[in-house]
């Protein structure tokens, strides 16, 4: 007969949580500067294509909005609702922040398509071009930053923020340039075209972020890596066991569940087998960030021989 060992449930918001909350909070700050400061370049030059990435950032404020209420429930205690936390809030923002995404693009293209028959004479004045070079350096530096802690901090909220204002810079300074040129060359279709291509910029990045996301609501597991790692610290902890077979895992958030059955001698008593089950665990939390470990154990008769075996 199995035993299961788990840990036990989350009883407080961790420190790391608490920190993500604040750079959430940071984030809509950060988000409404850049829409003010993009905003006023648009109203000072009558540029479609900086109009365009003015409507971005109002989708970027939207997206750090949503960011930080999803930290926030993320950061709650599990609960007799939620045994296992509530991590898996933050893939419900990351989804919305790729629909808002699309919406922006669709809504730039909507506007752009009647100016590419008939495009219009743009004026350049210095005080717009530095507002919209002001609001791209902002960006950034901070979507530099989001993503380093999201990356780090395993948070999806985060890191889907991060990657959306690094497209959203990339796609200003190519806007930035495309209306240089349009008033340099008088190319005036040079203007609406560039706002086209942020919309297909736009596109690409909500697609590529709601996949990720739909991946985490689906259970999806841990990358091969850290698959290959779990398995490698099983053969070389797990001495007084046999093997270990049918190893799952699915990730939510920061956290990675990981379970697997470990079989032991016959003749071992509960508290041998519950040892190795302890040191394990203890292996697997120090070598995997986040990691919810359940272990079932079954006696010899049970091996699948198929697994891995432990050295």
């Amino acid at each position: 007969m199995s035993e299961p060992v788990t840990l036990e449930p989350v009883t407080a918001a961790s420190a790391p949580l608490q920190h993500l909350v604040k750079l959430g909070r940071i984030s809509v700050l950060v988000a409404l500067t850049v829409l003010g400061l993009k905003y006023a370049a648009y109203l000072l030059t009558g540029s479609l294509a900086l109009y365009s990435d003015a409507l971005e950032s109002i989708i970027n404020v939207a997206a750090a909005l949503a960011a930080l209420i999803a930290l926030n429930v993320a950061a709650r205690p599990a609960d007799d609702n939620h045994p296992f936390g509530h991590s898996k809030a933050e893939y419900f923002s990351a989804v919305l922040e790729g629909v808002l995404i699309v919406l922006a693009a669709l809504a730039i293209l909507w506007e752009a398509g009647p100016q590419l028959l008939a495009p219009g004479p743009l004026q350049l004045p210095p005080l717009g071009l530095a507002l919209s070079v002001a609001a791209s350096v902002i960006n950034g530096v901070w979507a530099t930053r989001l993503i380093g802690v999201g990356r780090s901090a395993r948070s999806p909220a985060l890191a889907a923020d991060g990657r959306h204002l690094m497209s959203d810079v990339v796609s200003s300074v190519g806007v930035l340039i495309g209306v240089v040129l349009a008033t340099l060359t008088g190319w005036h279709v040079l203007d609406p075209l560039l706002a086209c291509l942020v919309a297909l910029n736009i596109l690409w990045s909500g697609w590529h972020l709601m996949r990720e996301s739909v991946g985490g609501l689906m259970d999806a597991g841990a990358d091969a890596q850290t698959q290959t790692r779990i398995r490698e610290l099983l053969a070389q902890h797990g001495e007084g066991a046999l093997e270990a077979h049918d190893v799952l895992t699915r990730t939510a958030g920061q956290v990675t569940f990981i379970e697997f059955h470990l079989v032991v001698p016959g003749d071992m008593t509960v508290s041998q087998a519950h040892g190795i089950c302890d040191r394990l665990e203890e292996v697997l939390e120090a070598e995997v960030p986040g990691a919810r470990v359940t272990i079932h154990v079954e006696p010899q008769e049970k091996a699948k021989h198929s697994g891995i075996v432990v050295l």
